[in-house]
């Protein structure tokens, strides 16, 4: 999937996923598709609460190698 910004979250624990996601989002245009990498396992449950919560579009979401990543798509 193409994306426009990419954001590491590897090594990170809930909350700082999230906050740096949320960051990352507020610099990028409407449209735009932020990937993020994570490795909490909470992060699943997390990034599908924020979409909801927040607006922007989770487009999709793997899990491979206890990593996970997320395509999201600024509202």
């Amino acid at each position: 999937m193409q994306y426009n910004k990419e954001l590491d979250a590897r090594g990170l624990n809930c909350p700082l996923p999230i906050l740096k996601t949320k960051k990352a989002l507020a610099d990028m245009i409407t449209g735009e598709v932020l990937h993020v990498i994570a490795t909490d396992p909470g992060s699943v449950r997390d990034f599908k609460a924020f979409s909801k919560q927040t607006g922007n579009e989770l487009l999709s979401h793997l899990e491979h190698s206890k990593e996970y990543e997320y395509f999201i798509k600024r509202k």
